[in-house]
């Protein structure tokens, strides 16, 4: 399995069978090297129905026939738009896709998009355990810490987690850092952190931490790819 980090939330995973990006917010992503229309990916996973989430997904599905997978009002949200082919899903469940499996675990956030009437409501936002290729990765979507972690934890053995630091509509660093310890990953990768000046943490000093505790973190540059 390769992991491609392109900012921000956004993911990109290699598996054997398939390609798979996380909320794809390119346009208008100063940090990411990638445009939209560069994307070539056979599923979209969105956490929730926010601009700099749910951001090119509509573009990517068109341009590329791919699924998106997403909580049962997001989907809807995204197919309202355009999206031809989706999966609603919803927390607790899981389901096997051609690549692997994926299972929604809570988040707490918000979900919603800027509308003709509003807000344009997207449901309960979430986080993803994908497994495939006898890998499995937590991508914890934004949330704040919260205590089923540790059963998150208990009942999956996670090869590598994303979570927030960004502060302000996630986990801090310290609370980020809390979740590593409930999780126990392989691995850690930061997130959801310096896309906006509101959202300012500095990666480096999260890593730090939590290899004091005996963990172990990794910073991936904007664009980098790894393989687990």
């Amino acid at each position: 399995m390769k992991i491609t980090y392109h900012s921000h939330d956004v993911f990109e995973i290699e598996t054997s069978k398939a390609r798979l990006i996380i909320d794809p917010f390119l346009t208008g992503n100063e940090n990411a090297a990638i445009k939209a229309e560069d994307i070539k990916v056979d599923y979209i996973l969105l956490t929730h129905a926010h601009a700099d989430h749910f951001g090119d997904s509509v573009l990517i599905a068109k341009n590329n026939g791919a699924t998106l997978i997403a909580p049962f009002e997001t989907a809807l949200l995204a197919q309202s738009k355009g999206v031809k082919k989706i999966h609603p899903m919803h927390i607790g469940g899981g389901y096997g896709f051609d690549f692997g499996r994926v299972k929604l675990t809570i988040a707490h956030h918000g979900s919603g998009l800027p509308g003709d009437n509003g807000i344009e409501y997207g449901g309960n936002p979430c986080g993803f355990l994908i497994t495939a290729d006898g890998k499995t990765v937590y991508h914890a979507g934004d949330t704040g810490l919260f205590l089923d972690m540790k059963l998150i934890g208990e009942r999956n053995d996670i090869d590598v987690a994303l979570l927030p630091i960004g502060d302000n509509f996630t986990m801090g660093i310290d609370d980020a850092v809390k979740a590593v310890e409930f999780l126990s990953p392989a691995l850690t990768i930061p997130m959801h952190y310096s896309t906006f000046p509101v959202i300012q943490a500095d990666p480096k000093e999260f890593v730090k931490k939590i290899e004091t505790n005996g963990a172990m973190g990794r910073v991936l540059r904007f664009g980098e790819t790894m393989e687990i």
